[in-house]
């Protein structure tokens, strides 16, 4: 009969140290990941909203230098200066600012439904050769009948 011998295997001491230090390794690789990724969400999102704030008098002292940049400006609506195209889908309109200067705005979507009553217009979108403003996105405010602050309607265009 032969004898089995048990022979104790030796634990190495540092055994538990190295687990938790490969884990505190994962956990911070990940977490410098998970930063890393929304810095880089935030950065992108605001270059590309990003955009200069002007009024009609400054847009158009700047002409020659923003053509083709991307651009928001800001006036009253011109009353009277509404054209709305429902086959083309294209409204029409002037904005203007304290200083009298004005700008004719085009853009490509749906008529806002309270477009006649809308005091001011914030476009955003891309100033054109010919001196008017093509308009990506428009935010209206109008004014509400129960409270003194204008209400505001934010619209996209569709091309």
């Amino acid at each position: 009969m032969t004898q089995l011998v048990n022979q104790a295997q030796a634990i190495p001491v540092d055994l538990g140290e190295r687990r938790t230090t490969n884990k505190n390794l994962k956990f911070l690789i990940g977490g410098g990941l998970v930063i890393a990724l929304v810095v880089t969400l935030i950065v992108q999102a605001t270059m590309s909203t990003g955009a200069y704030y002007l009024t009609v008098s400054e847009l158009n002292a700047q002409k020659a230098t923003l053509v083709g940049e991307r651009v928001r400006v800001s006036g009253a609506v011109v009353d009277g200066s509404e054209d709305w195209n429902a086959q083309e889908v294209t409204l029409r309109f002037a904005i203007y600012d304290d200083a009298g200067a004005q700008m004719p705005i085009v853009f490509y979507g749906p008529r806002p439904d309270n477009f006649q009553r809308a005091a001011e217009a914030i476009a955003e979108g891309r100033l054109l050769p010919d001196g008017s403003f093509k308009a990506d996105t428009l935010l209206l405010k109008c004014p509400s009948r129960y409270e003194e602050e204008p209400e505001e309607v934010f619209v996209q265009a569709e091309r």
